[in-house]
């Protein structure tokens, strides 16, 4: 079937500096004239009060987000600067926006119109104007007139911190280097993809930090001392968003005293579906506890594996065999899935070329959830970077648009996310905004010898950030702040990691996976040794994902020395990041303590006191599989049932209706539990969660 042209016309991506400047000063202006207005309303009422702002929000949205996005795509330094200016601006006015008394006054004047005469609400407006209320509240709007403005300048030194961190973070640029020789084990096709610098007597290898360069080594490099240098480069890489993580903990704990809550954590976790920080501790504790003694059993036997490894390897400055170090971890979790399953992970690797592995992932997608990808043309930001109009398969409805840029380059956003560009919406007119996101990935390039592959974890990646995507695009809210993934951060990550499912599923595996070379799919066989890998030290997979977490909540529930101002103590967040990362992950430091925390870009990317949330959405996103997906992954009827309850109302509902809706009854952990620790201690286990 032929669509017809859409609705609504491409993105322009031409803009010059000085134009993102000037775009970003003018929607503040429209939006500010637009509160001004309401302000000065006599006799406020939801219509007159909660829909312009509603209306106004969208479209600031809508001016603002493209703008801000250059500075994780594009080439151009000046308008990565100026982008990175816009959002600073962007963030600036949102702090005023949100702490503009008489709006508030007027949201709850409009409120008690609203109940003194009855007036009926639809559910979606009213929790607009609930939550309207509650973030008027959040934002300091209750409070005297001087803790007010202490608290706006504080959120303004915070967000422009927050701001300088990522721009490190994307900018970072360092390289290690390394011979010919230290490279030993590291596949061929990774090592002809390095930079080559001649040294006086050999040639060195220049490795960047970014996921395909650097993991190779992680992975497969023989020799343990150039693990070790590897991961230690890697770990102090952002050394110096150190002072700046410091100071951004400090803000918070300032702000959240201001505010009356005890901690960062309480505040952040109020609209949150765990409610509390203490919640989020003891469901981490408890976590950890079922978890620690399968890691425990899984470093034993990757100990016993070094022991045999390295005495057939002898590397001078080799560390101890008896103890298992970070940079051993991935080493030999790669090669006992190898020995014991016999899978080898660079010959998985020649199955998906990016080309036909891409197509045949958005295949996929299109049958499950009935929908049809048709490529765009018009402007990039980059010569790389494909966009899709998507329209629904069977009234062929314009749902809206995706841009996904794949493969690296300098500056660039170094790991893969999905950032929406225009939400969707019903504008005032009635008719609708449709949703346009990117999907931002690090796919290996193509090396003079084979083309762009992808490791069947860039596969599972992949998939999951389609997750994303679809959230967005077949979302249909009424107001844009519920539209998509806008939904409570503890079950943002739950549709994404449920898809991250068909990944491991035969049937989907040989329709994505075809041979570099032969274009045969990936056998019966390995795709069996594939599956089996999935669970493959799990325990020690899932208790770094509760290291992340709890270090994170730990210094967002913690004051040290119980003080709030800075820098009035001085907490050494290195060495606490490394000692937490011995304790919970079960793998040493080694000789060097390393400011890992200075790469946790979660934590202030939107993730703060609520990195948790990836492992408790596992509860629920294994709950959804099970339950509905399990016995027919590609049926239509559930597809069409997910897109439903899920996907559509987006943040409209409560999360927790929504998962009702779709389970047919309350959720419960019991899913995710069987895979990690067998069915045996899966119900006791439960209870715990």
């Amino acid at each position: 079937m032929s669509s017809p042209a859409p609705p609504q016309p491409p993105l322009s991506w031409s803009h010059t500096p000085a134009e993102l400047i000037d775009l970003t000063k003018s929607a503040i202006a429209q939006s500010r004239a637009t509160f001004d207005s309401i302000a000065a309303l006599s006799n406020p009422t939801f219509h007159s009060v909660f829909l312009p702002i509603a209306h106004c929000e969208a479209a600031f949205d809508t001016a603002t987000s493209r703008l801000a996005f250059y500075q994780n795509v594009s080439t151009s330094k000046e308008l990565r600067d100026a982008s990175n200016e816009s959002e600073k601006l962007t963030r600036d006015y949102e702090i005023e926006k949100s702490m503009r008394l008489d709006i508030y006054e007027a949201m709850l004047k409009a409120k008690k119109h609203v109940q003194a005469t009855g007036q009926t609400l639809t559910p979606e407006e009213s929790k607009l104007m609930n939550e309207m209320i509650r973030d008027g509240k959040r934002s300091g709007l209750a409070l005297p007139e001087a803790e007010r403005e202490n608290l706006k300048e504080l959120r303004k030194d915070l967000a422009q911190t927050c701001l300088e961190f990522t721009k490190n973070f994307n900018e970072e640029n360092g390289t290690i280097e390394f011979t010919l020789e230290e490279l030993k084990g590291v596949p061929n096709d990774v090592v002809s993809g390095y930079s080559k610098k001649e040294g006086s007597s050999e040639t060195y290898y220049s490795v960047t930090f970014k996921t395909p360069d650097i993991f190779p080594i992680f992975q497969h490099a023989q020799n343990p001392d150039t693990r070790r240098r590897a991961y230690q480069a890697y770990e102090s890489r952002l050394e110096i968003n150190v002072p700046l993580l410091k100071k951004v903990l400090d803000l918070r704990r300032r702000c959240a005293d201001i505010l009356g809550y005890k901690t960062w954590a309480d505040f952040v976790e109020e609209p949150m579906m765990i409610k509390t920080g203490r919640a989020v501790i003891e469901f981490l504790d408890n976590l950890e506890q079922r978890l620690r003694p399968v890691g425990l059993n899984e470093v034993d036997t990757l100990l016993q594996l070094k022991k045999e490894e390295e005495a057939t390897h002898k590397y001078p400055n080799a560390p101890p065999t008896d103890v298992f170090y970070l940079w051993d971890y991935r080493y030999f979790d790669r090669l006992f899935i190898e020995k014991s399953l016999d899978l080898d992970d660079s010959l998985v690797k020649e199955y998906f070329p990016v080309d036909v592995t891409v197509s045949e992932i958005l295949k996929t997608y299109q049958s499950l959830l009935g929908v049809r990808f048709e490529e765009a043309e018009g402007e990039t930001w980059h010569p790389d970077v494909q966009h899709f109009t998507v329209w629904n398969a069977s009234d062929n409805e314009y749902l809206g648009s995706v841009y996904l840029d794949l493969y690296p380059r300098e500056a660039k956003y170094s790991h893969a996310a999905v950032f929406p560009l225009l939400g969707g919406y019903a504008k005032e007119d009635g008719s609708r905004n449709y949703p346009v996101c990117a999907m931002v990935a690090n796919l290996s390039k193509p090396t003079p010898s084979k083309p762009a592959l992808m490791r069947h974890d860039d596969v599972v990646t992949f998939f999951h950030e389609m997750g994303h995507v679809f959230h967005e695009l077949l979302s249909k809210t009424r107001f844009s702040r519920f539209h998509g993934f806008r939904v409570a951060r503890d079950f943002v990550e739950a549709p994404s990691q449920m898809l991250e499912n068909w990944c491991w599923d035969p049937s989907v595996i040989k329709k994505m996976s075809s041979h570099y070379v032969t274009k045969k799919p990936l056998s019966d066989e390995l795709i069996e040794k594939l599956i089996k890998s999935r669970f493959v030290n799990v325990g020690l997979f899932f208790l770094r994902q509760i290291f992340f977490g709890k270090f994170d909540i730990k210094v967002h529930t913690e004051t040290p020395a119980g003080l709030f101002f800075y820098p009035s103590h001085d907490v050494d967040y290195s060495k606490m990041w490394c000692d937490m990362r011995e304790t919970i992950s079960l793998v040493k430091t080694g000789d060097k303590i390393t400011p890992g925390q200075g790469s946790f870009g979660h934590i202030v990317g939107g993730y703060d006191a609520g990195y948790y949330g990836y492992a408790y959405s596992l509860v629920y996103a294994y709950d959804m599989f099970e339950t509905v997906f399990a016995n027919d992954p590609m049926s239509p009827a559930a597809g069409k049932r997910y897109r439903d309850e899920i996907l559509l109302p987006g943040a409209s509902r409560d999360e927790m209706e929504s998962l009702k809706a779709f389970l047919k009854r309350e959720p419960n952990a019991d899913a995710l539990l069987k895979k990690i620790l067998g069915k045996r201690s899966a119900s006791s286990a439960a209870e715990k969660l």
